[in-house]
């Protein structure tokens, strides 16, 4: 069974930092080629691609509106992704979704969500101006 499972989220000032972790079980091993992104969804809004992680050779790609603010990671012996939020701003607020898929991601495809299988619960992200 395939779970992924967000933590990390939480209330922070502007300008201030937050690491999410992806814990993925069952994934890493039922696939030759995967990819883990990170989508938010903010109220009212679309689901949105934030960034991604291919296992293979570990490329990643990101949203415009994070390029130089986060960092997107990952550490195969704990099976985990991880986006480190910098530099955060009010419109960052939103729920942040782990999700994977069994191929690559790419920086033209990193707005479809409907391209990953595999989604966690969600993990709450919240900055106060």
């Amino acid at each position: 069974e395939v779970q992924l499972v967000e933590s990390g989220g939480g209330l922070v000032q502007t300008g201030g930092s937050l690491r999410l972790s992806c814990a993925a079980s069952g994934f890493t091993f039922a696939f030759d080629d995967y990819a883990i992104g990170w989508f938010r969804q903010a109220p009212g809004k679309e689901r949105e691609g934030v960034s991604c992680i291919n296992n293979s050779k570990g490329k990643t790609h990101y949203a415009d509106s994070v390029k130089g603010r986060f960092t997107i990671s990952s550490d195969k012996a704990k099976n985990t992704v991880y986006l480190q939020m910098n530099n955060l701003k009010p419109e960052d607020t939103a729920v942040y979704y782990c999700a994977g898929k069994s191929s690559l991601c790419y920086s033209r495809s990193i707005d479809r969500p409907n391209e990953y299988d595999y989604w966690g619960q969600g993990t709450q992200v919240t900055v106060s101006s």
